[in-house]
């Protein structure tokens, strides 16, 4: 099968990549660079540096002719999109509704689109489902949300499937520090560079914290699985920024304590997303206990040079799939 993806030489989206090459399907990719990086390339995408914004990507579809699209490329840093809200609409919606556009015009037969917790808001309820009122804070989640509105329209009137993903905060090798819920990549490059960190507010703050490899594991059951859905991608557990920070020093052994300071605007105090609509319809759950994935990631930023996504980064390493509701 030929998958596109778009924003692939980022974070979640390459590991993606890396797995959609591994189980045999042709992918192709389409990033800007402006956040993604040349070393997340695998060697057998076919790669356009293109932005999604571009009247240009039609040519991409033209050539390709991809039956699924997986769309991860976006603006993904909630101070900036607060700092320059236009231009967050026109990355995250706009380059959005060019992508659904061309996706219509070359009749691609599904969009999987990464949403985010974002969407939801200050939580009226724990755990938040996907009935959950969608009401976010921040302009980074209003520009999530909409395309998710407007993929709705778009199958609808033209009949392509699509699955909406809504994770809570991915973590693992090649996260950047200023990408959404990249508090763990934060606090390891500092640990890494024996630099202190900052936690805002008192650190009993909770978020929801999923390994990236099961992120990429929901992706690729969407290719066949969850038609017309919404489902949240997440561990249906919370976290304190505190007790995180902690788990994390002992891996680094070090003796840096936080730094406190004020809580940052619209931030919200507790999260966490109920996922059994994803263990239901996509027959998913997540693998990597939160322990092992901070230890798997600790490892990317000890020598920086391999993923631990491979298989032989496992071995040792005690994999817990977990069933809280």
């Amino acid at each position: 099968m030929k998958v596109l993806v778009t924003g692939g030489a980022g974070f979640i989206a390459s590991h993606i990549c890396d797995r959609l090459i591994a189980i045999g399907h042709q992918v192709i990719v389409v990033d800007n660079m402006s956040s993604g990086k040349w070393e997340n390339l695998n060697s057998k995408v076919v790669f356009y540096n293109v932005d999604i914004c571009d009247p240009g990507l039609a040519s991409v579809f033209e050539q390709e002719k991809p039956r699924v699209v997986i769309h991860h490329a976006a603006q993904v840093n909630v101070n900036r999109s607060l700092q320059n809200p236009a231009r967050d609409a026109y990355v995250n919606t706009v380059g959005s509704i060019n992508l659904f556009q061309n996706s219509f015009r070359f009749k691609v037969e599904k969009i999987i689109y990464a949403s985010s917790a974002a969407v939801y808001g200050e939580p009226v309820y724990l755990g938040m489902d996907e009935k959950h009122p969608a009401n976010p804070l921040s302009f980074y989640g209003i520009s999530k949300l909409a395309p998710e509105y407007y993929l709705h329209a778009y199958a609808s009137l033209y009949k392509f499937k699509y699955t909406i993903l809504r994770y809570s905060n991915v973590y693992g090798p090649r996260q950047g520090t200023e990408q959404e819920g990249g508090v763990i990549s934060i606090f390891m490059n500092n640990f890494a560079g024996h630099e202190e960190s900052i936690v805002f507010g008192d650190g009993t703050a909770t978020r929801d914290f999923i390994y990236v490899a099961d992120v990429v594991d929901a992706n690729i059951k969407c290719l066949e699985l969850a038609d017309g859905d919404t489902v949240n991608i997440s561990t249906n557990q919370q976290t304190s920024i505190l007790d995180l920070y902690y788990q994390i020093k002992l891996l680094f052994e070090s003796r840096l304590e936080p730094v406190f300071t004020e809580k940052r605007l619209g931030d919200i105090q507790h999260s966490y997303l109920v996922n059994s609509r994803a263990r239901q319809i996509l027959k998913w759950e997540p693998r990597v206990s939160l322990p092992t994935g901070l230890k798997l990631t600790a490892l990317y930023y000890n020598d920086g040079k391999n993923s631990p996504l491979d298989a032989q980064c496992f071995r040792g390493c005690h994999l817990a799939s977990q069933h809280h509701s």
